[in-house]
């Protein structure tokens, strides 16, 4: 019998129970470090924890690889040869070459039974995106019915990080330098949200970190009326000294048991944005 496989990449940040529940196929993005003659797969051979301290012995920021072609090919070939049809989304397009290199594959493929959405997101903004192909997919949905909606649901994500430094994303080429200074200068902890796709300093609350945290906690309870209760997550970059949990309790009366994660995100969400990271992510009904 023909059935729908939810495919995917590892910046989804989804907890394994939630991957192994819906039987999502979560394909690993590449990770390397100047010096090493080395490949790491994201979240199979790295993570989070284990970049950092490979950050502080070489003094230099890892390099993350798009899922090529040839990548693409064999996973969605496999699902093709078992006759199954396969969704796709994962790392946005103006993030990643990895969308491109998805729609070169099904090109090369020439299989209608191959769909594909641009995300235009990063870590759980994909991660709530592929948790809503899954449940139109048990609902009995179709492939285009499936792609069609959740295409138009990407532009109602809401991802925001509170940045504890601006490091990482100044040494990425994603601020510019006098913004790096003005935030050091002022202990200022900036908001990363997604925009139009790509990553971008959203606000730069000055202060105490917990003051960004506070911050974004007020902007999900003036969503609160709006918000797609399915699924609600609380992701951090790790060395988060328990923030998540105070956030968890902060966000708990408000959202139905069970719908409430906190994930830890990926080597691509933590080599962009560094340590003590954390976002509330979500799904806003329009």
């Amino acid at each position: 019998m023909n059935k729908i496989v939810v495919v995917t990449d590892s910046t989804c940040d989804l907890l394994k129970e939630q991957i192994e529940e819906n039987h999502i196929v979560v394909l690993p993005l590449h990770v390397s470090f100047s010096g090493e003659n080395k490949d790491y797969l994201d979240g199979v051979d790295i993570n989070s924890t284990e970049l950092y301290k490979k950050v502080e012995e070489t003094k230099s920021l890892p390099k993350t690889g798009a899922l090529n072609v040839g990548e693409l090919m064999t996973a969605f070939k496999k699902i093709l040869d078992e006759g199954d049809s396969l969704i796709y989304t994962g790392i946005g397009n103006k993030l990643s070459s990895t969308f491109a290199n998805a729609v070169l594959a099904k090109e090369e493929l020439g299989s209608d039974k191959i769909a594909l959405v641009d995300s235009k997101n990063l870590s759980t903004g994909i991660g709530l995106l592929v948790l809503k192909m899954c449940k139109l997919r048990d609902e009995g949905k179709s492939l285009e019915e499936i792609k069609d909606t959740v295409q138009k649901l990407a532009d109602n994500v809401s991802t925001k990080f509170c940045i504890d430094r601006l490091d990482y994303l100044y040494k990425g080429g994603r601020c510019s330098g006098m913004t790096r200074l003005v935030a050091h200068t002022f202990s200022l902890h900036p908001i990363a949200k997604m925009i139009d796709g790509q990553l971008k300093v959203y606000k730069l609350p000055r202060g105490k970190y917990m003051k960004s945290i506070d911050l974004q906690v007020d902007e999900f309870m003036k969503d609160l009326p709006n918000i797609d209760m399915d699924h609600v997550f609380i992701t951090h970059s790790g060395r988060i000294e328990g923030i998540e949990n105070y956030v968890y309790e902060k966000l708990k009366p408000y959202v139905p048991e069970g719908h409430l994660h906190i994930t830890e995100a990926s080597c691509t969400i933590s080599s962009h944005c560094g340590p003590k990271t954390l976002g509330i992510l979500y799904i806003v009904n329009k």
